[in-house]
């Protein structure tokens, strides 16, 4: 099946849609709950939606928002990924990762004096997989040290986001008792996928990924450090965002 991607303001998604989204989070993880669901959601300021372009259902999604926080001083910008799925035959496309970078672009290119940071929380590997696939700099990372600027911004984001379940020593959003978690079957990490460092490394830093702990991950956003992987999805850079406006 093929995809189609479309941005909609989150105040523009009908009761409808809102079911679709929570009934294709259920298939993927267990614990969920339609009241924090909606909580997550209200918060959001966009819904970047998957649509089969055959039957016009919805086969997966990603909500955003902007964070703005003071980092020693200076005003910084961070867009932050929250509930993200893509249903299994869909798998592999790169409609989504596209429309992410025009969102990306979008905000680059609005003028602000803020500098932009990807940040993300990832409790399984395919998410964590791509800062290496698609970003120069990023995070954490196997092979380099993070430095204190990053390390620094990443707590003041995960202070600012999840006040009560961060932990900085950890770089980790610790997982509730009763949060939810990816269903078996979905990412598990078999011995073959360890041979990728990239894999190996969020395995290390997050060993309580099966039980739902996110570990924080940033990413500067600018087009410099977007990788060459990147191109070809971001080919779409001048498709129209009148939904952002």
């Amino acid at each position: 099946m093929r995809l189609r991607a479309q941005v909609i303001p989150i105040a523009e998604v009908a009761s409808r849609r809102r079911d679709e989204m929570f009934a294709l989070m259920e298939q993927y993880y267990a614990g969920m709950k339609r009241e924090t669901f909606e909580n997550d959601l209200s918060e959001k300021q966009w819904v970047i939606e998957l649509i089969d372009q055959g039957t016009q259902e919805l086969r997966g999604f990603s909500t955003q928002m902007v964070i703005a926080v003071e980092v020693r001083g200076q005003p910084i910008r961070a867009l932050f990924s929250g509930d993200t799925i893509v249903d299994r035959g869909c798998w592999g496309q790169s409609v989504l990762a596209q429309a992410w970078g025009q969102l990306a672009l979008s905000l680059i290119d609005d003028n602000s004096p803020r500098d932009l940071f990807w940040f993300l929380i990832s409790k399984g590997y395919k998410t964590y997989r791509y800062l290496p696939v698609f970003f120069r700099e990023f995070y954490p990372r196997f092979d380099a040290v993070t430095p204190e600027w990053a390390r620094k911004t990443i707590d003041v984001l995960g202070v600012k986001k999840y006040p009560a379940l961060y932990e900085p020593w950890r770089g980790i959003v610790r997982a509730e008792p009763s949060g939810c978690r990816l269903r078996r079957g979905v990412a598990e990490l078999a011995d073959a996928r360890l041979r990728d460092p990239h894999i190996r490394f969020f395995k290390e830093r997050n060993p309580g990924h099966g039980q739902g702990d996110e570990l924080c991950c940033l990413a500067p956003i600018t087009r410099e450090n977007f990788s060459l992987a990147a191109a070809r999805p971001l080919r779409g850079e001048a498709a129209a965002w009148s939904a952002l406006g």
